[in-house]
């Protein structure tokens, strides 16, 4: 794979290089226009898909920061984009163009005060691997194998002007309108900001190791604050293949059970012991050990969850507030998807809406066991998000639901539930972490 020397930093560098993005889109179109009159219209669209998809993604992962990491939170919504979009944006998860070895010096340098060799033992200079905000080189101290990521510069800087420029193309894409809109978008900022702190990551990641290291079946990597700074973290060198490359080549349902177990042990113990879980549930933040052991990685977005959204939020797991109506609404009203001021049409909509939604969505924790090999769970979900998702009523509706929280809360979640479908993980004990 290519390096890269260079990285546009500046706002007029960065939104240049999506105006070119743009115009190749545009180009694609014109192409489209012309192929579906002498092909099938759903071969053509196809072709185009694949197209912008990746000349989307070629753009982004030049510009790396929180402009690649949206494609990386969009390769997670297989529900939502076509499947060429999700293979391209997918790839942001662990494997985009690293920096050359000189500017990673010369980034180091600047971070650290520095340079690797006056720090390390040894250092490689080649990235292992590569993603959105920063890449992972092997070093060596004092016999210990190590792995320290370096931030892409200009990534911190860039975060607010790249979500201005992505900004029209996200409120399109999930249907948000103007309205409140700035809440949601303000959330994700925060988010993406705190990514970029390497020292409060350091401190994050010791905070959920030292909560969670009794969970069975689940490592973590030693943290090392002295050798990290702002834009660098030195942890332990974990050896592992990615979880999405073991799924693909798993075939002992043991193991997968067991990796399943931990994996959903780990999400619940936080959410619900915790009230902070990690909030970016992608491959790439997991391997699997040759001993058939989940390693997870990677804290820097953690969500912390208010009691004031805890509780009418896990409320709508149970099944007798699904059942009664009056309960029902009222949680609806907590959680702000409902509001005084909705009309008839816009109350009857979003309850039915959401009823559908939790009544399949929440299946799995009215279970002591539940099966997330079961295609057809996943596609009743992926049914009802479609169905809605493309309903034209939704579109003249002011369709800005929920609490700001829900944001990471359901990326959570959904992204929890896609890792144990790949997992093909069964018989999976709900309510086990209360047993840890």
């Amino acid at each position: 794979m290519k390096t890269l020397k260079k990285i546009p930093v500046s706002k007029i560098q960065r939104a240049s290089k999506l105006v070119q993005t743009g115009a190749k889109v545009g180009v694609n179109y014109l192409k489209y226009y012309g192929d579906k009159i002498v092909n099938s219209e759903v071969d053509a669209k196809e072709r185009l898909d694949e197209s912008n998809a990746t000349d989307i993604y070629d753009s982004l992962k030049d510009l790396k920061g929180s402009a690649l990491k949206l494609a990386q939170m969009l390769s997670m919504e297989k529900n939502i984009l076509p499947q060429a979009y999700v293979e391209k944006f997918s790839l942001s998860q662990f494997s985009v163009p690293p920096l050359s070895a000189p500017l990673v010096m010369k980034t180091f340098k600047s971070s650290f005060g520095k340079y690797p060799h006056e720090i390390f033992d040894e250092f490689n200079s080649e990235a292992i691997n590569a993603a959105s905000i920063g890449q992972v080189h092997k070093a060596s101290k004092n016999g210990k194998q190590l792995a320290v990521k370096i931030q892409y510069p200009g990534v911190a800087d860039s975060i607010l002007s790249d979500l201005a420029m992505v900004k029209p193309i996200a409120m399109k894409m999930f249907n948000i309108k103007g309205e409140h809109s700035d809440v949601y978008f303000k959330e994700v900022e925060g988010k993406l900001i705190e990514e970029t702190n390497y020292l409060l990551e350091i401190h994050q990641s010791q905070e959920v190791v030292a909560a969670c290291k009794h969970i069975p079946n689940i490592e973590f990597p030693k943290y090392y604050a002295d050798w990290s700074s702002r834009q660098i973290i030195t942890m332990d060198w974990m050896e592992g293949i990615h979880l999405s490359e073991f799924t693909k080549i798993n075939t002992n349902q043991d193991i997968a059970n067991t990796l399943g177990q931990a994996l959903w042990d780990f999400y619940l113990f936080q959410i619900h012991k915790l009230k902070k879980v990690h909030a970016d549930p992608h491959p790439g933040n997991f391997l699997v050990s040759e001993e058939g052991q989940l390693i997870a990685l990677d804290f820097g977005c953690m969500k912390i969850i208010p009691e004031e959204f805890y509780a009418p939020y896990f409320e709508l797991f149970n099944i007798d507030v699904l059942e009664n109506s009056k309960l029902f609404h009222e949680k609806l009203l907590e959680l702000e998807i409902l509001r005084e001021d909705d009309s008839d049409a816009e109350v009857e909509f979003f309850t039915n809406m959401f009823h559908d939604v939790l009544s399949f969505f929440t299946q799995p924790f009215r279970e002591e066991t539940f099966n997330f090999s079961d295609p057809e769970f996943f596609d009743k979900i992926v049914a009802i998000g479609e169905r809605y998702f493309k309903d034209t009523r939704s579109n003249k509706m002011n369709a800005n639901r929920g609490s700001r929280h829900f944001i990471y809360m359901n990326r959570t979640f959904f992204g929890l539930f896609n890792l144990m479908f790949d997992l093909k993980a069964e018989e999976i004990k709900i309510s086990n972490y209360n047993n840890i």
